[in-house]
């Protein structure tokens, strides 16, 4: 398998909340590189190709588009 990440990736256990057009679903943050993080949604839902991640204890947020997705996991890129 080709590796296409451009930053190396840590794994994390964070609550997390992505927001999108005034809506705000609890996820949990999986994995964190300076470029994205996957989360965990607990169940499918549908999602637009831009919204914001935020980690409350972390002071967290990031703009975000969805590049990636499986069942309940999202891979997110951040917006610079």
């Amino acid at each position: 398998m080709i590796e296409k990440r451009t930053a190396q990736r840590h794994r994390v256990f964070k609550a997390g909340k992505i927001t999108f057009a005034h809506n705000g679903i609890a996820c949990t943050v999986r994995n964190m590189s300076a470029s994205g993080a996957a989360i965990d949604l607990d169940a499918p839902v549908t999602l637009p190709r831009s919204l914001t991640l935020s980690i409350a204890r972390d002071d967290f947020v990031r703009n975000c588009r969805t590049v990636w997705r499986s069942d309940k996991r999202v891979g997110l890129a951040f917006v610079q």
